[in-house]
């Protein structure tokens, strides 16, 4: 095993020298961790969400601050980062999709990518981190498969806003809505520089219009009845680096712009529970091969990352 530090992460991430083409090997082949950086994927106790933990999530659609990486892990994962939104675009042909500025404001900076868990290990290794797949596994009721990943990037000073959105509307090509997604904070993330906040309860609304996603900020409210513009009372999801939130994929969030004198990074995680089947007969996310309409997602993009089940037995 390596260690994700200084020079070590060459071994994934090479170049030729005679003629600067990136050389990235394809990470997606290995459905399970390549570094020591995390801890292998066993039934832990200490990572289990208590009851009233997963009643708040059931409740509220959402559920904040969980611990999730050590200081270690922080700065692995943060020079990953770093790195790829530093890289030419010629380094970047492995990610689904990926946009410098995704912002409608050109005042604004929101850099924002899928597919990172291909390229560098770290953010490869992070999707089999049991202090995130244990809670996803009791949140789902069952086994938790992949779906995919996304880095979020606001700049210090002009960081843009991601608009008000529920992320199943992104998500119809799949089924059923047995979705999760983990938000974690690489950098404290405070209403100052731009934190997500959830509006409680708006996992229980229908599925609402999808916005552009770095477009303006209220456009959702346009679409709002009544109740719903009343119940609209966001709260602000205010994380300390290495802390992650989990959000149900109907739940109404966003966040505002950076303005501060500090960046905010975060790592999203997105996955569903064993059995979700592809909707459609395009493929799911770019360059992946098609999952004919009513199979379940799986394979190689799509691994499974813990049943706990099979972790059970093996205790």
């Amino acid at each position: 095993m390596r260690e994700a530090q200084g020079g070590e992460l060459e071994f994934f991430w090479r170049r030729k020298l005679q003629n600067s083409t990136a050389e990235i090997a394809d990470l997606s082949q290995h459905h399970a961790p390549l570094l020591d950086l995390f801890p292998r994927a066993t039934e832990r106790a200490d990572l289990r969400l208590t009851e009233s933990q997963i009643r708040f999530f059931q409740q509220n659609g959402y559920l904040t601050g969980i611990p999730m990486l050590d200081a270690r892990q922080l700065e692995a994962l943060r020079s990953e980062v770093d790195r790829i939104a530093e890289a030419p675009d010629a380094d970047l042909g492995l990610l689904y999709e990926h946009n410098r500025n995704e912002s409608d404001d050109p005042s604004r900076r929101l850099f924002h990518c899928l597919g990172h868990w291909r390229v560098l290990p770290a953010l490869h290794d992070l999707l089999w981190h049991p202090a995130f797949t244990i809670p996803a596994a009791q949140i789902l009721g069952g086994a938790v498969r992949f779906w995919h990943d996304q880095l979020f990037l606001k700049p210090a000073t002009d960081g843009g806003v991601v608009a008000w959105h529920q992320d199943y509307s992104y998500w119809t090509r799949t089924a059923p809505l047995a979705h999760l997604t983990v938000w974690i904070a690489l950098d404290d993330a405070t209403v100052e520089n731009g934190c997500v906040h959830f509006v409680p309860g708006s996992h229980r609304w229908p599925l609402l219009p999808k916005p552009r996603l770095a477009g303006e900020m209220d456009a959702i409210r346009t679409v709002l009845d009544s109740a719903q513009l009343a119940a609209f009372r966001p709260v602000a999801n205010e994380l300390q680096a290495g802390e992650a939130s989990f959000h149900h994929p109907l739940m109404l969030h966003g966040s505002f712009a950076n303005r501060s004198p500090r960046p905010r990074r975060a790592v999203v995680i997105n996955v569903v529970k064993d059995g979700v089947r592809s909707e459609s007969d395009e493929p799911l996310l770019t360059g992946v091969p098609v999952v004919p309409k009513g199979q379940p997602l799986g394979g190689r993009f799509f691994p499974l990352l813990f049943d706990p089940a099979c972790a059970a037995a093996s205790r």
